[in-house]
């Protein structure tokens, strides 16, 4: 007898420890310069400089002018 959580043995004592998910190995390595790596890079590249030009222009003044106001 088995539910989601729990586990109930042969003997009828019940089991709740966790219940492992099966492994399993991927074939396909996905780490360095990869297609959906730099896809991901560049829309945070994308997403960034647009929030600098938003911010020169609702403070009308550089991002580095706005830098400096705020630390000194």
């Amino acid at each position: 007898m088995t539910s989601r959580n729990m586990m109930v043995d042969d003997q009828g004592l019940l089991n709740n420890f966790a219940i492992e998910p099966a492994m399993y190995v991927d074939a396909n390595v996905s780490t360095g310069f990869t297609e959906y790596a730099e896809k991901v890079n560049g829309r945070f590249a994308m997403i960034g400089f647009v929030s600098l030009l938003a911010i020169e222009v609702l403070t009308k003044q550089s991002f580095i002018g706005f830098i400096k106001d705020i630390l000194g």
